[in-house]
């Protein structure tokens, strides 16, 4: 199921748009399989769930942590993770800095922002945003790299709404762009979009689309 799940999935989405394999909650087991089925990048929500997971799965997986993030859980994932979705605050961002040092890397980076009617999402809005690239502490850094912006659309049946949202995010992207990274090729991501809503994304501009219960079934929430 699985398998054919994800040669589904991955027929709609195109270059140079990617699918990251939402797999938070779910079993190592149920990774694998995806794995073989040819999927190499995988989101996960919570750090020291992804930490356990890289332990015991093939070592080329490229690993997206995609939740809110605690700094102090940043350590368990520097080691290896390939790029952080939900930076939403310069302190945040320091963190990383500070633990990619200690591993002698750079870790990509993406500016989340607050895009959705809901206050219990997280993210930061354009003015935070400028501040922290405008920011002293942030020009120093030599360890991380912003290579885009992620958002959650407000969790709703009125598809006009994501729609609107997601192009918000969208142009949020290209002004940052054109103010701070226009000759950085490395700042091309736009990570929006999930399994209710990812088509809609894609049509947006969306290049990360993060799909979970189409590609594993519905979560397990015992599990968390």
């Amino acid at each position: 199921m699985i398998k054919e799940n994800l040669l589904k999935i991955a027929a709609t989405v195109h270059a140079p748009a990617r699918l990251i394999a939402v797999s938070k909650t779910k079993p190592v087991e149920m990774l694998q399989e995806a794995y073989e089925a040819g999927q190499r990048l995988f989101g996960e929500n919570h750090a020291l769930e992804m930490r356990d997971k890289h332990e015991v799965l093939p070592k080329d997986i490229e690993w997206h942590l995609i939740g809110h993030l605690q700094t102090n859980k940043v350590k368990y994932v520097a080691p290896f993770v390939a790029m952080i979705h939900s930076v939403d605050s310069l302190h945040l961002l320091e963190t990383i800095e500070k633990e990619a040092a200690k591993n002698n890397r750079v870790i990509d980076c993406l500016l989340q922002f607050h895009i959705a009617t809901e206050e219990t999402k997280f993210g930061l809005d354009k003015e935070e945003a400028c501040a922290l690239l405008d920011s002293e502490e942030y020009r120093a850094m030599k360890h991380v790299r912003i290579c885009g912006v992620m958002g959650m659309a407000t969790n709703t049946y009125d598809y006009d709404l994501v729609r609107r949202e997601f192009a918000n995010l969208r142009d949020i992207f290209n002004k940052l762009k054109e103010r701070y990274f226009a000759d950085n090729e490395n700042f091309r991501e736009i990570s929006m979009g999930m399994s209710h809503d990812y088509k809609i994304a894609l049509e947006e501009g969306a290049t990360l689309v993060r799909v979970g219960s189409l590609i594993f079934g519905a979560r397990n929430y015992s599990n968390l």
